[in-house]
């Protein structure tokens, strides 16, 4: 390769095209200090002085000019940094993620909601079933009697049977059996259930001293207070006008008594029995 540097075009740091004047800057400025000091050695005395206050007058605005000059220097430079500042503002610390938090400074977890219910879905509350109370006996019974005398009105309940017809049939097995579950002594068979006493009126068992020889039931069914109640109260409902008829009547059209007054006399007790079962059971 040639080194004349005319073959390749080539520019080197020295050539004339890197400055407008060939003249440094600082020689510049040195050569106008100069010719200043030589023009005011030729002026009179005051007029050196006049020339002496105003070359530093103009020093001082220039000075000034230039610290302005660099203050906008260093305002205009600002923005440009600013970019950079942002990006490392914007970027998170990676120490900051290792620092420990405290619970005074930390922001609070907001608490989750709680959700609605729904009123399609949330299941109603389950009603405590009352469990029944059993009275204490009233009208001079005794708890065997007391207790016969429940099942009677818990029978009628299911049957769906009037108050009413609760009182006669209490009434009924007053008279009839004293409100115990008597078995017969002519039928040795009943002795073999549950009972509270024999009685001898041919073969008449239970509270209602019903036969079972007149169609009433097998004997065991009609040793249980319950099945005995069943079927007192089921004649019963097919008496016609029995709602309205006295107690006696209803009760003897339903056991054909040979004495059929004699229940009337226990409608009094019956009725406070059976209003002491029922408040009982509420």
């Amino acid at each position: 390769m040639r080194d004349d540097r005319t073959l390749d075009h080539q520019i080197t740091p020295g050539d004339p095209i890197d400055r407008s004047d060939d003249t440094p800057s600082h020689d510049r400025s040195a050569g106008i200090r100069s010719a200043g000091a030589y023009a005011r050695m030729l002026l009179p005395g005051p007029v050196r002085a006049r020339v002496a206050l105003a070359t530093g007058v103009l020093c001082c605005l220039g000075l000034a000019a230039v610290a302005e000059g660099a203050r906008d220097d260093s305002a205009d430079a600002a923005p440009v940094a600013a970019p950079s500042v942002l990006a490392e503002r914007a970027e998170p610390d990676p120490a900051s993620r290792n620092l420990e938090r405290h619970p005074a400074t930390a922001s609070p977890t907001p608490a989750s909601p709680t959700p609605a219910a729904d009123p399609d879905t949330t299941p109603a509350p389950k009603k405590t079933k009352r469990k029944p109370v059993d009275p204490a006996p009233v009208a001079g019974l005794d708890n065997a009697q007391m207790e016969n005398a429940e099942a009677i009105v818990r029978t009628g309940r299911k049957m769906g049977m009037p108050r009413r017809a609760l009182v006669i049939a209490v009434a009924t097995a007053m008279q009839e059996s004293n409100l115990y579950n008597v078995a017969s002594g002519v039928l040795p068979e009943s002795q073999n259930y549950p009972h509270q006493g024999i009685g001898w009126d041919h073969d008449s068992v239970g509270l209602f001293q019903q036969r079972s020889s007149s169609g009433w039931g097998e004997v065991g069914q009609l040793m249980d207070p319950e099945f005995a109640t069943r079927q007192f109260l089921s004649a019963l409902a097919q008496v016609p006008g029995w709602q309205q008829m006295r107690l006696t009547d209803a009760a003897q059209a339903v056991q054909v008594s040979a004495y059929p007054e004699h229940y009337a006399k226990h409608e009094w007790r019956a009725t406070e029995v059976v209003e002491a079962i029922l408040e009982a059971g509420q």
